[in-house]
C-alpha cells in the first residue's frame, strides 16, 4: 500500500482510539517507562499499538522505531519507520489542542516521506523527499520574513534555563511554545512561525524526522546548533540540539545561538 494512504488509516485507527481518553486524567496514567527512558502515559500506548496493530497486517517497514517500544522488526519491505504516537502527550492530556501523529518512512537512514496529523483538529501535513510538502493537500511554503525583529520563533531553552537563546529571544519579536516540536517543525515549513529552536538536547528521531522533511521540502532549513547538517541515530534514548527556520534568517540564529 502507498505509504501516506497507509497513514491515514492508522491516523483514523489512533483517533478512534484516543478519542474518549483526550483531556482526561486517565489519558495521563503513566503505565510504565517508555524505551525512550520517560514515562510512557496511557494516551501513549493505545496511539501505539494502533499503529503496530495496523503494521502487523500491512507490513510497510522491516524496522520500528518508536518512543515507547523502542525498535520492533517486521517482515516488510526494506524501510524503517519512526513513528511518535502522540507528540505533545500533555496537551493531550490536558485537552490543549496541539498534538500530533508523526510518521516518517526512511530508506538507508535518509527520510522519504513524511506524516504529521494534528490529532485535535485533523489537519494534517504530508511531505514526499523532492517533490513536495503540503497541508491538507494544499502545497506550503516557509516565510519571506528577513528581519529577527519581525520573527516569530518556539524557542526552548535547556531545564527552562534560557541562557544560551536569551540574546536571539530578545531580539526576535514572538516567542512561542507551543509543546508539540513535529507540529512546530511543520508550522515552519507552513510559514505560521518563523522558526523551532531547541537547545535542550532531547529531541529524538521519532520527535524531529517526519516534521523535518515537511518543513525542509517547504523551502526551509534545519541544522544542529552550528549550522551543520543534523543526523539522528536509530536510538529513542538519543537526543539532539535542533535549529529550524525559514531559511533566511538561518545564519542569524546560528550566529547568536553561538
Amino acid at each position: 500500500m502507498e505509504f501516506l494512504s497507509a497513514c491515514e488509516e492508522m491516523a483514523k485507527a489512533v483517533k478512534d482510539a484516543v478519542s474518549d481518553l483526550e483531556g482526561t486524567p486517565a489519558a495521563g496514567d503513566t503505565l510504565r517507562i517508555g524505551a525512550d527512558l520517560t514515562p510512557t502515559k496511557r494516551i501513549d500506548q493505545v496511539a501505539e499499538d494502533c499503529v503496530v496493530e495496523y503494521l502487523l497486517s500491512h507490513p510497510l517497514c522491516s524496522l520500528l522505531v518508536s518512543e515507547e517500544l523502542g525498535k520492533r522488526e517486521f517482515d516488510g519491505e526494506q524501510g524503517t519507520i519512526f513513528l511518535d504516537p502522540i507528540d505533545g502527550t500533555f496537551n493531550a492530556v490536558a485537552g490543549i489542542p496541539f498534538y500530533a501523529l508523526s510518521i516518517a518512512y526512511a530508506v538507508d537512514g535518509e527520510v522519504q516521506q513524511a506524516f504529521v496529523r494534528n490529532l485535535a483538529s485533523n489537519e494534517t501535513f504530508t511531505a514526499v523527499k523532492g517533490k513536495f510538502s503540503k497541508c491538507n493537500n494544499q502545497p506550503i511554503r516557509v516565510s519571506a520574513i528577513s528581519h529577527l525583529d519581525e520573527a516569530a520563533m518556539s524557542v526552548y531553552g535547556r531545564k527552562f534555563d534560557p541562557t544560551r537563546v536569551m540574546q536571539l529571544g530578545m531580539k526576535i519579536r514572538r516567542w512561542r511554545l507551543l509543546g508539540a516540536s513535529a507540529l512546530e517543525l511543520c508550522y515552519v515549513g507552513a510559514g505560521r512561525i518563523d522558526g523551532f529552536i531547541d537547545i535542550r538536547g532531547t529531541l529524538r528521531v521519532t520527535d524531529a524526522a517526519a516534521g523535518m522533511l515537511v518543513c525542509t521540502e517547504a523551502g526551509g532549513r534545519v541544522t544542529d546548533l552550528e549550522g551543520s547538517t543534523i543526523r539522528f541515530p536509530n536510538e529513542v534514548t538519543i537526543g539532539r540540539c535542533l535549529a529550524a527556520t525559514n531559511g533566511v534568517l538561518h545564519h542569524k540564529v546560528i550566529e547568536y545561538l553561538r
